[in-house]
């Protein structure tokens, strides 16, 4: 099938979710969680885009995220056409122009769906109807964008007020003007007028008809994205954008850019179950609901309480005679809102980073290419890690300067480097690594590998080590 006549999904996951905190937190965000089902929120949405009309998904992330992305990936048993390393966000105006750009290297009419990572999408026969109606505008020239039936007057969400109907292309409309987000009496008008939607950030155009666009009204961000591709490098399975010609990028979101300014610009109307999923009161709302109105996941436990969102990751929550609230337990921090007050959680985050405290970056789980650990004790001169190896993955072999190791395994069997022996390490058998030792972990079998890892030494931090070997580059 020619690249022309399919839909090339590009997948934007920058954002750090930070009205989800804690749950969502900038080293391990919103759309690498499971907050709207069993899958992560980037699964669901490269999973919405594998159908026969599209073409294998283009994902441009965060380069601290890289692995975790992959991983989510092959984990469901999806194969990106290309996972994009951002050295750093631009936002949404380069990133779709990168896309673009590798597209037109094959068939510059190649069309190019832009899609939030991090969105919800419940009805997926409307999602698919809606796609083909935007392509066929798309393959005309237009410059498409979903636009969300607004049923409420939101407050939150931009508005895209459509115009006379598209010439070609049944239920497609031109944009006649963007409206910013409101206030509560202009919500209501919109709502009432019967043409005001909700832009949902999803767009779909032929590659050569943004880049065009883009030369003309944006041409120092088209350049600098030119060069930052030309002089990208293979890095193992991912593509890194060259750092410098990167960094000459203005940081713009395509509706600033281009989408305000064109004269292609069409808007679809869709109904589709959408949710941009910005707070709590947003899982609230979507998610389903017992005979008090409550939402709970994980180990609750609710009297006389109603209306409210209730989701713990570790500890138990027992609600007692309340309301409208959301409560959300992580094994290191505790969130208590009102559903109202639920967009105000970001000043909680900023909080936190004034105070230099690391609760916005990590989850006491940390991840990292080959698993995670999970640092369950510590005090002077310890510290205990539950330490869990995927499989076939191994650590880098390294050495540390001021700490030695003790290991554990629970389940599964090791192969373990300590300077020139090489040795398997069964379930309940252990071992020492000696301070200064040259080192490394490995999970040779098809399960997961769980160990405990006991430090020891006058300094216990990350950076106190030296690798020698790593498969993941580092």
């Amino acid at each position: 099938m020619p690249t022309s006549s399919l839909i090339h999904p590009v997948i934007l996951s920058g954002g750090v979710g930070s009205r989800l905190w804690p749950l969502s937190r900038s080293l391990y965000p919103k759309q690498l969680l499971p907050l709207a089902g069993e899958r992560t929120m980037i699964q669901e949405t490269a999973a919405r885009v594998s159908g026969a009309h599209f073409a294998k998904p283009i994902i441009i992330c965060n380069q601290e995220h890289r692995f975790l992305i992959a991983e989510q990936m092959r984990e469901a048993n999806i194969t990106p056409g290309a996972i994009v390393l951002e050295p750093f966000g631009r936002n949404t105006a380069p990133a779709a122009a990168i896309a673009a750009l590798m597209l037109a290297e094959r068939d510059p009419a190649s069309l190019l769906m832009l899609l939030p990572a991090d969105h919800v999408v419940m009805l997926q026969d409307a999602f698919e109807a809606a796609a083909a109606t935007a392509a066929n505008a798309a393959r005309d020239g237009a410059l498409v964008l979903f636009g969300i039936e607004a049923r409420t007057p939101e407050t939150g969400f931009g508005y895209i007020a459509r115009g006379e109907a598209l010439a070609g292309t049944d239920h497609c409309f031109r944009v006649e003007t963007f409206c910013e987000k409101p206030d509560l009496a202009t919500a209501e008008s919109y709502v009432a007028s019967g043409r005001h939607y909700w832009n949902s950030g999803m767009f779909l155009f032929r590659a050569d008809a943004y880049l065009r666009e883009l030369e003309r009204l944006e041409p120092a961000m088209l350049a600098a994205c030119r060069a930052a591709l030309a002089e990208s490098r293979r890095d193992l399975d991912f593509i890194r954008l060259d750092d410098t010609a990167f960094a000459r990028s203005p940081s713009r979101s395509i509706d600033y850019a281009v989408m305000e300014h064109t004269t292609h610009a069409a808007v679809v109307p869709v109904d589709l179950g959408w949710s941009d999923v910005g707070s709590w009161l947003s899982l609230w709302e979507i998610g389903e609901k017992d005979a008090s109105g409550n939402v709970s996941r994980g180990d609750v436990i609710a009297h006389q309480t109603k209306n409210s969102y209730l989701r713990s990751e570790g500890p138990l929550i027992a609600a007692v005679g309340v309301e409208d609230i959301a409560i959300v337990a992580t094994v290191d921090a505790i969130l208590v809102t009102t559903r109202g007050a639920s967009q105000d959680v970001k000043h909680i985050v900023e909080e936190l980073q004034r105070q230099g405290r690391e609760l916005h970056l990590n989850h006491r789980r940390v991840y990292r290419p080959w698993g995670s650990y999970d640092s369950i004790d510590s005090g002077p001169g310890f510290q205990v890690k539950r330490i869990v190896v995927n499989p076939g993955a191994k650590l880098s072999l390294q050495k540390h300067a001021k700490r030695a190791e003790h290991w554990i395994v629970v389940t599964g069997t090791a192969t373990v480097t300590c300077d020139e022996k090489v040795f398997p390490l069964h379930a309940n058998e252990s071992t020492f690594i000696p301070l200064g030792s040259k080192h490394r972990l490995e999970n040779p079998g098809t399960e997961p590998l769980h160990l405990i890892e006991v430090q020891s030494g006058s300094y216990l931090g990350e950076d106190d080590i030296v690798r020698f070997e790593d498969s993941y580059g580092r």
